[in-house]
Formats: C-alpha cells, structure tokens, sequence
C-alpha cells in the first residue's frame, strides 16, 4: 500500500490539482468546523423527521419510494430504506471508469456532504475520508447516468462497494469490495435511507470528469501554444501576425493574453527572412484560435469552480437564521426539495469543452501536417525522413493523429440538449452531463496525445535540418525534447516516443 503524501482539508472548495491528487493515497481532513455543520444538519433532519409536526411532514426518500415512486411509502427499518435507495440502480453497464475518476467524483462527494446540509451522519463523512489514505477504488461501470438526479447508477455502485458489495480495485487489481475492504484496513459502511441518498444524490462523477478534463485541455492549450511558437521559429517565420496592436484590434481578450504569451516565448527570436508573406492559417491565425479557446476555457473555469464548490443532492436541510454553525440547537431549520443534482451547467460546459478540444486538435494535425510536408516545411524532406523512400520518418504518427482528429470531432456531438425523458416522465428534462463529461474526458487524453505527435515531429524536423531555434524560450523547450527522445533514425514505432513527449510537455506547461 502507498502511503499518502498530500492533505486535502474539507473546509474549503476543492480544485483541479485535489482532484489530481485523489487518484494516490490521500489524507482528507474533518476540521472542527466541518464537523460541527455535519453534525447539526443530522440533528436538524432528525428534528424535522421525528420532533413535531414531523408526522405529516414528508422528507424525500426518508420514508417514501425514489423517482417516479415518490408518492408510495419506503420501508420502515432506516437499514432496510437503505437498500431500498441502492439495490434497483445496480443497473449500469460497460467497462469500469478510472479509479481516477471515480476516487476524484468521491472527494468531491465527500466535500458537498461535508456542508452540512445533507442530513448525512458525520459517521459516513469520516469513514468516506479515511478511505483516501488507501488505493481503494470502487469499481464503477460507465454507461447509465442522464446526470439528472445526480449520477444516480455510477455513484449507487460506489456507495455498494464502500458497503462491501460489487467490486472494487486496490493497488490497482479488481477483486471483490468485501476483500478490498479489508485488505485496506476498512470497514464496510453502515447507511441509513438518508444517508444513502445523499451518497448517489448528486452530480459528483460528472463534475470530476469536467474538471478533470478541463485540467487536461489547459494543459494541452499552454503545450499547442508553446509548441505553435517552436514550430514558428524553427521554420524562420515572420511575428507579425502576433503584434500587440494587431491583436487588441482583433477585440478578444483571450486572442491578446494568448498573443502576449507567443511574443514572450519568440522574445529574442529572428526571422529568416525567406518565408511567404503570409503564413498557412495553421500559424498566422494560431493567436485567434488560441485565444477564441482561451476565451472558451475561462467560461468552464467558471462552471466548474461553481460545481466544485456548491452543493449537489436533494432535498436539503437548513438551519433557521441566526442558529449559527456551532454544535448547540438547530433552530427551527427546514428541509427543500429542489433540483440542486441538476448537471446542466457542467453539461454544456462539457460540450463546449469537447469542441474546444475539437478545433485544438485540428490546430495541432494541421501544424504537424505542414511539418511533414516538403512544399511548405522549408525544404525538409517529405515526411521527416532521414532517408525518404527506405525510411518513413513521421509517416504513421501523422496517420495516427488523423485518426485521433475524427475520433475527437465524432465525440464532440453535444450531448447537454439532446434529453430525453424517462422515470415515467418524473425526469421528463434531463442533461446527459454525464456522458458529456466522460467523452470530454477521454478528448482530452487524445488531445494529450496529438500534442505529444506535434513535439515528436518538431523535435524530428531538428534533426533532419530544421534551424536551430533562435527564441532562448523555444531552444530551451527543444533541448527538452531532444533530451527525452531520440531521433527517428532509423525508423522504430513510435507510439511509446509520443506518451513521452506528451508527459514531458504536461510537465512543461504546468503553470
């Protein structure tokens, strides 16, 4: 077993870099004040369920039936009400989600709980925060959430492996939860009905792969603009398709920001005078692509933050005004049902990510194909080949990288408004968030990879004549490169040459 090394408090909003760090052994802390909101958001659910007037007062899935059922009465005994929440979602299907998704989508399950407006006892909130110091992992299937009353199925499995059924991976092996449990040194958890609502009551899954997804596109975005630059000043471009004015003429202040960070990395740089007037888009407009993302990418920073801080799950239980967060009396207080596990805003957000995702990976094929191509690398032979003919130098990474375009374009069909109604119209609008977050997730990781193409044919154009770059900034990243990845003479598959530049450059960008 790892031991963990980072600290993530439970009193504050969460971001990308906790989510990251959920995926190893993690130590999550319970301060005094979380603790005191838990504690009395249970009493006020208790009070409201059992103090008075609390026999006509109907609290959602306390004593009812779930979903389209609401209007039927539950189970009596709290232990039983429980299984009455989980056992029907055991429905998903497909393979299981990364234990990165689904350990980062319990963090931040963990967090909302800790709010104190859940109702849940402190008792789940401790032991969900205990499990982060292990590898376990429930083993959760992919397909089946609509994102509408949270992600219902893929968090159901999660909570039944925390109880000890389905299965679960620790040190990365899938074996049963029961066994995983015990192997890392946890007991299974004891749920009430409210409690196990509150666990799969929320849009945690599709809000950690947004986030995570987002995390991966800024990575890519800061590594496609470095690499815009290198490919600029080993080609002896002209920079005036970056001047400032020209820019802050253009409107946008992402096109600007982008453009100041391109002058910055070209500083010191100098033309070699014998390119065309004007550039393939793929370089002349890179400021205006870059910075039309930039301007795209802040808007989700704004969604997710949002997500990352807010709390998903119905219904919710407030404290009267004035009762403060201490540990004394709970007030008055009252319980709401609403729509707080709705993922639409993180549904489109996803979307809109995707399709950022989209044209960064068109900009990043295009510039790796006028690398590879002879009529428009500067006299670089065809393909980066040392020895065109008996060797093919570039040839399958750029076929590979076409293949990861249209795989990303076909992805990148919005999902948030194709709903379709369901739960005998009890869900008759539904977000599909879930899946948006999921295939902007797996976008990503290609988008990642197309990157990792570019540098690899970057760093093969310096080898087979290319200028030496005159930028200190771009000479600084090729070195980097040429460090980590030898030439492609002769030619060997390429595919492992492609994840290390792709990590290198995450590496690289990381702000």
């Amino acid at each position: 077993m790892l031991t963990p090394t980072d600290t993530v408090p439970l009193s504050g909003p969460l971001d990308a870099a906790d989510l990251r760090r959920a995926a190893l052994p993690l130590t999550v802390t319970v301060d005094e004040e979380a603790r005191a909101r838990v504690e009395r958001g249970r009493r006020l659910f208790h009070a409201l369920r059992h103090g008075p007037g609390g026999a006509d007062r109907r609290i959602y899935g306390a004593d009812t039936g779930f979903g389209a059922l609401v209007g039927y009465a539950g189970r009596t005994d709290d232990a039983d009400q429980c299984d009455n929440t989980l056992a029907h979602l055991g429905a998903g299907q497909g393979p299981d989600l990364t234990p990165q998704i689904v350990r980062a989508a319990l963090l931040l399950r963990t967090r909302s709980l800790a709010q104190g407006l859940s109702g849940v006892s402190a008792e789940v909130v401790d032991r969900l925060a205990a499990m982060f110091a292990t590898t376990f992992a429930p083993a959760v299937p992919r397909y089946g959430s609509v994102g509408a009353s949270g992600d219902l199925i893929p968090l159901a499995y999660a909570t039944q492996a925390l109880r000890g059924r389905g299965h679960a991976y620790l040190d990365g092996d899938r074996m049963p939860a029961g066994e995983a449990l015990t192997a890392a040194g946890l007991r299974p958890l004891a749920l009430d009905g409210r409690d196990a609502l509150a666990l799969v009551n929320g849009t945690s899954v599709t809000t950690a792969a947004t986030a995570l997804a987002l995390d991966a596109v800024r990575a890519a975005h800061r590594s496609l603009t470095a690499l815009s630059c290198l490919l600029t000043d080993l080609l002896g471009c002209d920079t005036g398709f970056l001047d400032a004015d020209l820019l802050r003429a253009y409107g946008h202040p992402g096109a600007v920001d982008v453009g100041g960070r391109m002058r910055r990395a070209l500083a010191g740089g100098t033309p070699s005078g014998t390119r065309p007037l004007q550039e393939p888009y793929s370089i002349r407009c890179a400021p205006q692509l870059l910075g039309a993302a930039e301007d795209a990418l802040r808007h989700v920073d704004g969604v997710v933050a949002a997500d990352l801080g807010g709390v998903s799950d119905n219904p919710l239980f407030f404290p009267a005004p004035g009762t403060g967060s201490g540990t004394d009396g709970v007030g008055e207080g009252k319980v709401v049902h609403g729509g707080n596990f709705f993922g639409q805003p993180a549904a489109f957000a996803a979307d809109l990510l995707a399709s950022v995702t989209a044209q960064l990976g068109n900009l990043a094929e295009r510039q790796l194909d006028l690398l590879v191509d002879p009529a428009r690398n500067g006299g670089l032979p065809p393909m980066l080949a040392t020895e065109p003919g008996a060797q093919h130098g570039l040839q399958g990474v750029q076929l590979a990288t076409t293949a990861f375009v249209a795989e990303i374009r076909r992805a990148a069909t919005p999902a948030g408004m194709q709903s379709l109604p369901t739960n005998l119209h009890n869900q008759d609008v539904v977000p599909f968030g879930t899946q948006a977050a999921l295939r902007a997730h797996d976008s990503a990781e290609l988008l990642g990879l197309l990157c990792g193409s570019l540098a690899l044919g970057l760093r093969q154009a310096a080898h087979v004549g290319a200028r030496r770059p005159t930028a200190p900034r771009c000479r600084e990243l090729l070195d980097a490169l040429t460090e980590a990845i030898p030439p492609v003479d002769p030619d060997r598959p390429l595919d492992s040459d492609v994840r290390v530049a792709a990590r290198l450059l995450v590496r690289y960008a990381r702000p």
